[in-house]
């Protein structure tokens, strides 16, 4: 049964504090490593919603946390975006196809595939900063490093550490380097002048 209440006598330094239960109930402990959502931290007079539970010593505690204002958004975005999916295994296969056929280069094939791999263990460690409470990655820096071409390793970060796939501001901005990205990978390989760029490019880099 999940309860609603209020977060009161939080200590941000600590990581915890106590929630309070609307219309009145009992007091529970909170700890910022029971938040579901990492999207902020916990302030005094937050409104979240819980589980409640018992320790060994028969004290309450929450657990499964959200932020009563995530909940809508947590619900929509808990679903997958088929346009989203569809968009990624269409750029998948055309670039597959693209590595057969000999059109892509295969520096391009590298690039994207140190980038994914970079990109999902940066996805991975700020995830565990956040469980923490250690210093984050910037999300200016995640976005980076998918308009560079690691944008396929940060959707299956998302996919599978479920991290930042929730909160819609990251979402669109996300969405926006991948589309970014892949019109300029389309452009050099379609256009004769992005041809021409992208030979001249791998030429100085050989």
């Amino acid at each position: 049964m999940r309860y609603q209440g209020k977060v009161t006598n939080w200590k941000d330094d600590q990581g915890f504090g106590f929630v309070t239960q609307n219309g009145g109930g009992q007091k529970a402990f909170v700890h910022i490593k029971a938040f579901f959502s990492n999207s902020h931290r916990p302030t005094e007079g937050d409104i979240i919603t819980y589980e409640l539970a018992t320790d060994e010593n028969g004290r309450f505690f929450a657990k499964n946390i959200r932020f009563a204002r995530d909940t809508t958004t947590f619900s929509t975005s808990n679903k997958p975006s088929s346009l989203g999916t569809n968009f990624a295994i269409l750029f998948g296969l055309l670039f597959v196809l693209s590595a057969l056929l000999g059109r892509l280069p295969l520096a391009i094939v590298g690039l994207y595939f140190t980038a994914s791999v970079i990109t999902f263990i940066a996805y991975a460690i700020d995830k565990s900063a956040a469980q923490n409470g250690r210093w984050r990655t910037q999300e200016s820096t995640l976005h980076l490093f998918g308009l560079v071409g690691g944008w396929p390793g940060a959707l299956l970060a998302q996919k599978t550490l479920r991290h930042k796939s929730k909160k819609q501001v990251f979402q669109t901005t996300f969405w926006i380097t991948v589309i970014a990205n892949s019109f300029t990978l389309g452009w050099l390989l379609v256009t004769k002048s992005g041809a021409s760029f992208l030979s001249s490019i791998l030429g100085q880099v050989a």
